[in-house]
């Protein structure tokens, strides 16, 4: 059995082969509500709900980025009195790209344009505050291949992906600032702010 299409139906094959690129996958994202429940859908359960947050919709990017012959890669950017931000990353013609969910304007896509995934993580720097304008970016991890967690059928499993999460927590992870940095930075200014919350959902 081709992993890449292990436990999905033939028309969710369908479906995530119809996505066929990395900005498609990031467009059906993008028309998805973000929702705010505590939860760890698979693929499969984002597809049926439609609707996903940021882990939720890394892992779906994940599967659908192998359905159309990406390796199924995760990283893990890490904050700072903020909550951390999952991202799918792909690799075309020797540079990084993300498809991403996120309920913040700017920390969504990104274009393959980055020769490093320090240089791709640092991209989401500026865009990555919490709601007292701190910017708290601090760190990202090493790539991590989802296949390694095929065995519990990451996919298509009606289970919540917590084992996924807790995974990513105990990598290693690599600082972008260095020491005395974070301490100099300014809060967001009020535009910067607004326009990184437009359309943000809310309790």
């Amino acid at each position: 059995m081709n992993n890449s299409d292990s436990g999905f139906t033939p028309g969710e094959l369908r479906k995530l082969r119809s996505l066929n690129h990395p900005h498609g996958i990031q467009s059906f994202l993008d028309s998805q509500p973000y929702h705010l429940a505590d939860t760890a859908w698979s693929p499969r359960r984002v597809l049926q709900e439609n609707t996903s947050h940021c882990f939720e919709g890394a892992l779906f990017a994940a599967a659908a980025l192998r359905v159309n012959g990406y390796p199924p890669l995760v990283v893990d950017l890490e904050a700072e009195h903020d909550t951390d931000h999952v991202i799918a990353v792909f690799k075309d013609h020797g540079h990084w790209g993300a498809v991403a969910k996120s309920n913040y304007s700017g920390c969504q896509y990104r274009e393959p344009v980055y020769r490093s995934l320090r240089e791709l993580a640092m991209s989401y720097f500026e865009d990555y505050f919490n709601l007292r304008r701190q910017r708290t970016l601090r760190t990202f991890s090493r790539p991590v291949n989802l296949a390694r967690f095929d065995h519990l059928n990451w996919m298509t499993t009606d289970q919540p992906l917590w084992f996924v999460a807790e995974y990513l927590f105990t990598i290693r992870h690599f600082a972008l600032l260095k020491a005395g940095m974070a301490g100099r930075l300014h809060r967001l200014n009020d535009r910067s702010f607004r326009a990184g919350c437009l359309g943000r959902a809310a309790k």
